[in-house]
């Protein structure tokens, strides 16, 4: 799946599992704020999985420090779509954002600020911002990000668990997206399960069990097919309207504050 289409389906999925409004879920209700802070950071936790990829788009994000991190995250999951890709891989990384998550500080003015997640964020930020094509050169990047991070260290929801349930969501969406393409992902990773030869001649399987181990479900085949694009343009809409509508009703609250 595109690099902007992984965003797109993060900042969709929170809105849909965070907003009480009537368009969505309310499974993990924050404010209408919480919910526009978390569809930025899951938009960009929907990238994570590929900083397995030295030369990958993400990997030239924000540099030195993605190029870096993509070198060692490609040596450690054993190459693309491997480990970041997997259900170890996620379970990392909402390891890892709970370990960030409990990172804080109190800052005058403002009382205590998401120091961890602001950290975190300006990677995620980094990411999304290169797969949407909005920043520029890595000034402008970097820039962008901590601006962007700034903002979500400083108005993040008050919920205590909220950074690995964002970052949960954000490299789920991501896994689920690249299984629905023809290459797929090795889901159980470190196992490597190939397929058998003896069953190389059945088309079906062929296609949901590729010969290198990945599994996968190819309904909208190729990143970039038609299909993709008929999927994904409705959940970019729905992710657009759901921040939007909740920005709506944050001014709101403020101007009758």
């Amino acid at each position: 799946m595109m690099g902007g289409h992984h965003a797109a389906s993060g900042a969709a999925a929170w809105v849909a599992v965070a907003s009480t409004a009537p368009h969505a879920l309310g499974w993990y209700p924050v404010t209408p704020l919480g919910v526009v802070t978390g569809a930025l950071l899951t938009a960009g936790a929907a990238l994570l999985p590929d900083l397995d990829h030295h030369s990958g788009t993400i990997a030239h994000s924000l540099p030195p420090v993605t190029k870096i991190l993509a070198r060692v995250t490609e040596q450690i999951s054993g190459g693309h779509r491997r480990g970041t890709h997997s259900l170890l891989g996620l379970a990392v990384f909402v390891a890892l954002s709970t370990a960030l998550g409990k990172v804080t500080a109190v800052v005058p003015f403002f009382g205590s600020v998401a120091v961890g997640a602001g950290l975190l964020s300006v990677l995620l930020m980094g990411f999304a911002l290169k797969a949407l094509k909005i920043a520029g050169g890595p000034g402008r990047s970097w820039l962008l990000a901590l601006g962007l991070s700034a903002f979500i260290a400083l108005y993040a929801p008050e919920n205590n668990d909220w950074l690995p349930v964002a970052v949960g969501l954000g490299v789920a969406v991501h896994i689920v997206g690249d299984l629905l393409t023809h290459q797929g992902v090795m889901i159980l990773w470190p196992l490597r399960i190939k397929r058998p030869r003896s069953l190389a001649g059945m088309p079906v399987l062929n296609k949901l069990w590729r010969s290198s181990g990945c599994m996968s479900l190819p309904l909208i085949g190729a990143a970039g097919s038609w299909r993709e694009w008929a999927l994904m343009v409705p959940v970019t809409v729905y992710a657009i309207y759901g921040v939007v509508y909740s920005a709506f009703l944050t001014l709101r609250q403020w101007a009758g504050a």
